[in-house]
């Protein structure tokens, strides 16, 4: 039986998610059992335009991106958003809260009337997404059981509880009880809580879950001594598409 083809693309972001693909070793081997990737550049010279799943990271925010994604929807029987700013929108939203000819002044300089630039925005504002891989880098275990169940014809599973819940398997200590502000109460797990696990807290980078709480946050905040404004602060780093 042919294997489906899977190919790698990428927009607006640092290539990261994509790094943990490379990053996959001994399981990365497995998988090519299982698929062939005929479009991968960061790790192949070969391309192809032909595929069956397309694999796309990054935010889309040039105007030139809009075509580009499009084509690649019409060519992929499945497409998945790979990563925070494929699937949220990302760090990249930040110059969103900004004057957008300001923004390209700061990066560009005397050269920022030859660059174009939009709004930050995830790629399921632009086509239809069937899969969303989170996080900031997305996870490679969350990687392989998405690649593993699409071939088997199973439904992925996508954790839509909050990272609280990891946090507590970790026993980690609440950072609200260190009188850290945390965005973990609202934020999708998948991540086993690395940032808590590690002495930080949650950033949001995988996105709001589904049936996210809003009330009990600001109660939790309220119970700390902290502020709505220093919550929308911290929320605009990945979620400023969502604002």
């Amino acid at each position: 039986m042919k294997k489906p083809t899977v190919a790698f693309f990428d927009f607006t972001c640092c290539e990261g998610c994509q790094l943990e693909v490379s990053n996959l070793e001994d399981k990365l081997i497995d998988l090519l059992k299982l698929v062939d990737i005929v479009m991968f550049r960061e790790v192949m010279s070969e391309k192809s335009d032909t595929y069956d799943i397309a694999f796309v990271e990054g935010s889309i925010s040039r105007e030139i991106d809009i075509p580009r994604l499009e084509g690649i929807r019409k060519k992929a029987k499945i497409l998945v958003a790979l990563g925070s700013c494929a699937a949220i929108g990302g760090i990249n939203c930040i110059k969103n809260f900004k004057d957008l000819e300001d923004v390209k002044k700061i990066v560009y300089g005397k050269d920022a009337g030859h660059f174009n630039t939009i709004l930050a925005q995830p790629i399921d504002a632009v086509v239809k997404v069937e899969h969303y891989l989170y996080g900031c880098p997305m996870i490679k275990e969350e990687f392989v059981d998405l690649v593993t169940s699409l071939i088997s014809g199973k439904k992925p599973v996508v954790p839509n509880y909050p990272v609280c819940v990891e946090c507590k398997i970790q026993e980690n200590i609440c950072m609200f009880h260190k009188g850290v502000y945390c965005l973990g109460p609202i934020t999708r797990a998948g991540c086993k809580a690395i940032c808590t696990t590690y002495g930080n807290s949650c950033e949001g980078c995988r996105g709001l879950t589904d049936d996210v709480n809003i009330n009990s946050q600001t109660d939790i905040m309220k119970e700390h001594g902290l502020s709505l404004d220093e919550a929308l602060s911290k929320f605009k780093l990945y979620g400023g598409y969502l604002r």
